[in-house]
């Protein structure tokens, strides 16, 4: 347990390495730029002259209601934390995490990127998409994502009830591609110049130019060399939310 607190019987980042996975560089990483951002998240002390709470509590308890969705008061047990705090740290964390972020993360991809990641699809066969649903009564989630872990498209407003079919029909992901909103693409495929981007899917989906499907029954080489390249490329997005 030594490892879990410092000297002050605040959390450290090795306590939230062991519950998140997540590196201690990365956790130092964001939580460095939210204090910088939003001196919330700087500790201070209070009115008895006590140390108040750390930076890691608040970043813990933030970081945890997104991840579990668990009640706000559930933390004051563990973390030490009371609810009404908590829902600020979970405003102050969300808001900085925007501010920070938002113009580098939460963007469609630019010239740049495009050609980065078709340089990789080009190395590994093909880059990946996968889009995912639960029998379950929540939202569906479709996500596009590279190999990287990098996260270019999102959307979840579906009820759980609605197939892929459904929610690719209220889907903004090819809005870009109508409207003209996206940079050019341009890549060459056994001998064919294409200027459309292409998605990875499975044969659930309808034909259209950017859906590239897997070949359901592949009996040639060829056919199951390509069904395992697809297949594989488009665990991308799993393995995202795994990590």
């Amino acid at each position: 347990m030594k490892d879990y607190f410092n000297e002050n019987c605040t959390y450290t980042p090795e306590y939230f390495h062991r519950r998140f996975r997540m590196r201690r560089k990365l956790f130092l990483r964001i939580l460095n730029d939210v204090k910088a951002y939003d001196d919330y998240f700087v500790q201070k002390k209070i009115a008895t002259g006590r140390l108040g709470l750390s930076s890691i509590q608040k970043m813990t308890t933030a970081v945890r209601i997104l991840a579990y969705g668990c009640a706000a008061d559930h933390y004051d047990k563990y973390i030490k934390i009371g609810e009404n705090t908590a829902i600020k740290c979970l405003k102050a964390f969300c808001n900085a995490i925007v501010a920070v972020y938002a113009e580098k993360y939460m963007r469609p991809p630019n010239k740049a990127d495009i050609a980065r990641l078709l340089e990789e699809g080009e190395q590994r066969g093909s880059p990946g998409t996968h889009r995912g649903r639960s029998s379950k009564n929540t939202l569906v989630l479709e996500a596009v994502a590279s190999q990287d872990l990098w996260i270019w498209h999102a959307f979840f407003e579906m009820p759980g009830s609605h197939n892929d079919i459904n929610v690719l029909d209220h889907s903004s992901v090819f809005n870009g591609i109508i409207n003209g909103q996206l940079p050019p693409v341009n890549y060459v495929m056994n001998g064919h110049h294409y200027r459309m981007g292409y998605y990875l899917s499975n044969g659930i989906y309808p034909k259209w130019a950017p859906l590239m499907q897997t070949i359901p029954h592949p009996t040639t080489t060829k056919e199951k060399l390509f069904a395992q390249r697809q297949e594989a490329a488009r665990k991308d997005v799993e393995r995202a939310f795994g990590v």
